[in-house]
């Protein structure tokens, strides 16, 4: 079974990745013998691979990519990998002190109980669903982000936290338990709610007031500036509501992710080729660095949307098909280079100053989640 192809100089898509993927597997043999306890490979960070251990939020995504290739390849060698890539998280489940569960566990284990109906992922991925709800507040009508920080914010939730529903819905659909279902959409719609600007543009980190519910702060953290868009917030955003109206049916939901595409598209810092800078407020542009993470999120986002959105079916779907091919043209990395990530240019923390213009592993993920939707897209068309 064959991935999409767009012809790469005169390398077909699915020999690049597979080849860089396995070189990528060699690199992270080797990060493991100097250090054992690192389980994923991150980003690169001063030309070396930057390698984490399980409690780090990126940690289930090179696990997920394994899982991807799988199945986009049907080939058993990615399968079992991708097996052995999962394991190390399984500690994960029980912790309590973040809310990047569905990060961590459901794009590792929620993949690998997708495609091989392992009971025992099963057990483990509903252990973390129960976990994150412990971070609930039905004050705030949210699930706490952050416990760090406390000198700047007293019960932050960030945009990024839309992804964790995930988990949540699935959980619920396994369990009928409507603690899973109600607080994911509880948390959904104090989000839309309070993040979003009237343009539909979305903080990044809102701060309440645990014991009242209230609003006391909205701020970014790896944005440009508080009023600014940071773009990797906004393709979450876009991402979390359009899987909410999946999971709901819901046509608020989809009415947001329309929005928020709307504002995408129609932004005139957004480039031509459809991937952004950033932060659409940078004030550099246009030389501002890019984020390829961002797109590919975005990519997968439209994809998901062309099924959607009648009328604006074909419209999503090409957006979609135009990011995935500018990125597979443009933004690929180098066969045996940047240890084995798929793709360059994505920015991390531009304040933090530390992953700017580098491969980083969730933008990969998002890729090869897109390449798989636009597989399937591809045979209801024919």
């Amino acid at each position: 079974m064959c991935l999409v192809t767009f012809g790469i100089k005169g390398q077909s898509l699915n020999k690049k990745i597979t080849r860089q993927l396995k070189y990528s597997l060699s690199e992270v043999a080797k990060a493991k013998l100097r250090n054992p306890k690192v389980v994923s490979p991150r980003s690169m960070r001063d030309d070396t691979l930057f390698m984490v251990p399980s409690k780090d939020w990126t940690s289930g995504f090179y696990a997920g990519n394994l899982w991807y290739t799988y199945e986009l390849t049907n080939d058993e060698f990615w399968k079992q990998k991708a097996i052995e890539f999962t394991a190390p998280i399984e500690n994960e489940k029980n912790d309590k002190t973040t809310h990047d569960l569905g990060f961590k566990l459901y794009c590792s284990f929620g993949n690998g109980y997708r495609l091989s109906s392992n009971p025992a992922y099963r057990e483990i991925l509903l252990q973390s669903a129960r976990t994150l709800c412990t971070r609930y507040n039905p004050i705030v009508g949210s699930m706490r982000s952050w416990d760090h920080s406390t000198d700047k914010w007293a019960f932050p939730v960030i945009i990024d936290n839309m992804m964790n529903l995930d988990l949540l819905f699935w959980a619920f659909k396994q369990t009928q338990d409507s603690l899973f279902y109600n607080v994911a959409i509880n948390h959904a719609n104090t989000t839309m709610k309070n993040h979003f600007r009237e343009d539909y543009s979305s903080y990044h980190v809102i701060d309440y007031d645990a014991k009242t519910g209230k609003v006391t702060k909205k701020n970014t953290h790896q944005g440009y500036s508080h009023e600014s868009a940071w773009a990797r917030g906004q393709a979450w955003a876009l991402y979390g509501f359009s899987m909410c109206y999946r999971e709901t049916g819901n046509k608020v939901y989809l009415k947001q992710a329309e929005k928020i595409a709307e504002f995408l598209l129609n932004h005139p810092n957004l480039p031509k080729d459809l991937i952004p800078y950033w932060d659409f407020n940078a004030p550099n542009i246009p030389n501002a660095p890019r984020d390829v993470s961002a797109a590919t999120i975005m990519a997968s986002a439209f994809y998901e949307m062309s099924i959607q959105v009648s009328g604006k079916n074909i419209y999503y779907r090409e957006i979609a098909d135009r990011i995935i091919a500018n990125v597979s043209n443009n933004y690929m990395c180098k066969p045996k280079t940047n240890g084995g990530f798929l793709l360059n240019n994505s920015t991390g923390h531009l304040p933090g100053k530390h992953e700017i213009n580098v491969p980083i592993v969730y933008a990969d993920y998002y890729y090869l989640e897109a390449l798989l939707r636009k597989r399937i897209l591809d045979k209801i068309k024919n």
